[in-house]
């Protein structure tokens, strides 16, 4: 199956497009663990599968509309 092929079935049983769904899975993954642990942000951004904390913090701002320390610190007062 080509590229292409693939991403269009996946998008058709799916919702979205592989990299939607990878982008949304990464940055579920990493509110979870900006809300439930004192992971260092250096391993979220490693275990998200982000090799660069800028990229990862990019990324995670459009998504979630700020920054992973705004939102670990809004999530720690609550």
């Amino acid at each position: 199956m080509s590229r292409s092929a693939f991403a269009g079935r996946f998008k058709e049983l799916v919702g979205e497009t592989p990299l939607e769904y990878l982008t949304r899975w990464r940055m579920q993954r990493a509110v979870g663990l900006l809300e439930s642990d004192d992971v260092p942000l250096k391993e979220i951004v490693a275990s998200s599968g982000y090799t660069s904390e800028a990229a990862f913090r990019t990324v995670f701002k459009k998504w979630v509309g700020e920054s992973p320390g705004s939102y670990r610190a809004r999530a720690r007062a609550t």
